[in-house]
């Protein structure tokens, strides 16, 4: 990464990379004026707006890519995690690296977390497992 802040960057390049995917699914992106959204993009196509959130994350060593539908900061009185309102964002689009592929979820779906599964498991099971390659597409 460029830049000295890495966490900064991780979440730039994601974005950056939602937007190319995007792009080549068909949609027109739009961007907020500020970064205080709950939000980090708008996708548009066929007369719908799509409100996107962005996140950055990396193949676990057990072979998934897991997000939480929180939001989390520090500040002088410690660190604060908050679940987002799932009313407020259409879509989650997961940037890997590892992969170089965006993955889109639908955060009412799920509860407070989803693991995406890279790798197949070592055992084989195929049954209320959510692989990576079926959310390639925005849903």
């Amino acid at each position: 990464m460029p830049f000295n802040h890495h966490t900064k960057s991780k979440g730039d390049l994601g974005v950056l990379k939602a937007q190319v995917d995007l792009l080549e699914q068909g949609y027109a992106v739009l961007l907020p004026l500020t970064e205080h959204c709950p939000f980090d993009l708008v996708a548009y196509k066929d007369g719908e707006f799509r409100r996107v959130q962005v996140k950055y994350r990396r193949v676990s060593r057990f072979g998934t890519i897991d997000v939480k539908f929180s939001t989390c900061w520090a500040d002088r009185n410690g660190t604060h995690t908050v679940s987002i309102d799932k009313r407020e964002v259409d879509v989650y689009c997961i940037y890997c690296p590892d992969t170089e592929n965006c993955y889109y979820l639908e955060p009412t779906r799920f509860g407070s977390s989803a693991s995406l599964r890279v790798k197949t498991p070592k055992n084989s099971q195929r049954k209320r497992v959510h692989f990576a390659d079926d959310y390639r597409r925005d849903p």
